[in-house]
């Protein structure tokens, strides 16, 4: 198993290992570099469920 870990930077919309961008540039870290690529898509698939939770708390 690798330390590694990989980042999506948002500056420059691609994948970097940890030297790169800095963080407030960047979502992460991921352990994978599939994974990391796929930042955009997990982050609007979390923002839908988290939307999906806060209608229900609010009785919507």
């Amino acid at each position: 198993m690798s330390d590694e870990q990989w980042w999506f930077c948002l500056k420059h919309m691609a994948v970097e290992p940890d030297k790169g961008c800095p963080n407030k540039d960047r979502l992460g870290p991921y352990p994978t570099r599939d994974e990391a690529a796929a930042a955009l898509q997990t982050a609007a698939a979390r923002n839908k469920a988290w939307r999906e939770e806060d209608k229900e708390w609010d009785g919507d």
